[in-house]
């Protein structure tokens, strides 16, 4: 039992904080992307968001924002993992995407647990029918922390892998990307980043080097600015290695935890925007410590009570009524389909 749970409260081992989970209806679903197929470097991602579950069960319940213990009159459910069905990698990004859809309908706040960050694009494929998009994503903001700049064409031959995701997510069609932490890019990249209106890129150098708040601020600044849908993605290898020693690709000189708790914050209570969604990727269990798993856990507990905390004060309230627990969707095999054209053309 961890520390934040009652003496009366029973832990439900398997839900996320170890919650019980009582009722039909959903106001935060907790999806978990076993998600392991183009990772470059460290494996272990399959196994992250298991490791994450476990770890939240020692995740304190008070947040101080809220005043209250989570889940703050709240229904939390932790939804069965994805099961990784499909046999070549466009067939899994449909499934993902088909696994994700029924939660982005607007009922509730869909919080995913990753997996490698090549989840990105079947996530915001999955979101493209959420009321406040409503098929045009060219009114999604996508906010991202992350060490990496994941615009690359292309890396060992797959144009869907996680050094892709952000790139990929711009030819879905998404309106503007915003990124912070960045500090392992290649010169493609760089170049797209100079050349791209819809992309802002506040450089790891620029915010962690001595000097370096003036720049923060700024960082800040433009996220009270956001207005319309907004979707959140943490690849926790943007904070600094130290911190998540056993994601995929830990990078040194990367944010601070409280940094990264900043940024939540600031993107959730902007007046004009709305934060749809939220993923917190790139998890991987390590046998030594739990530290990498246990940050992702703090850092997805704070990103659903900035979320309570909107709902609470106005900033989201559900477009559709409540769909409850049992939500079923079909494939429309838009990768397989995406993926083939590309093939052809090449």
């Amino acid at each position: 039992m961890g520390k934040g749970k009652g003496v009366t409260e029973a832990y439900v081992e398997g839900n996320f904080l170890g919650l019980s989970e009582q009722g039909s209806d959903v106001d935060v679903a907790i999806l978990q992307l076993p998600y392991e197929l183009t990772t470059s470097y460290g494996q272990g991602t399959g196994e992250g968001p298991a490791a994450c579950i476990r770890a939240s069960g020692q995740v304190e319940l008070f947040d101080e924002h809220l005043s209250q213990d989570l889940p703050a009159g709240r229904d939390f459910f932790t939804v069965t993992p994805w099961n990784g069905g499909g046999g070549s990698l466009a067939e899994q990004l449909d499934n993902i995407a088909t696994y994700l859809q029924p939660w982005f309908v607007g009922d509730c706040f869909p919080m995913v647990l990753g997996g490698e960050h090549g989840l990105l694009p079947p996530l915001i494929h999955a979101a493209k029918d959420h009321p406040l998009i409503d098929g045009d994503l060219s009114r999604l903001t996508v906010v991202q922390i992350d060490a990496h700049a994941d615009l690359r064409r292309q890396l060992a031959g797959d144009t869907y892998s996680h050094a892709c995701a952000a790139g990929r997510s711009l030819d879905l069609g998404i309106g503007q990307l915003l990124q912070v932490g960045i500090r392992a890019y290649s010169r493609e990249e760089r170049e797209l980043i100079n050349s791209d209106e819809r992309i802002t890129t506040f450089f790891a150098k620029d915010t962690q080097a001595t000097g370096g708040e003036k720049v923060w601020k700024q960082w800040i600044e433009v996220l009270s600015t956001l207005s319309g849908p907004v979707h959140l993605t943490i690849d926790i290898d943007g904070l600094d290695g130290s911190l998540v020693p056993a994601t995929g690709t830990p990078v040194p000189g990367g944010l601070s935890y409280w940094q990264v708790v900043e940024t939540i914050e600031a993107v959730f209570s902007a007046p004009q925007a709305t934060v749809i969604s939220a993923d917190v990727n790139e998890i991987v269990a390590h046998e030594e410590t739990p530290l990498t798993e246990f940050t992702a856990a703090m850092l997805a507990t704070k990103t659903i009570g900035s979320h309570l905390l909107a709902r609470e004060q106005g900033r989201w309230s559900p477009t559709a009524e409540q769909q409850g627990r049992i939500r079923t969707s079909q494939s429309d095999a838009y990768f397989q389909r995406r993926i083939a054209a590309e093939q052809e053309s090449s």
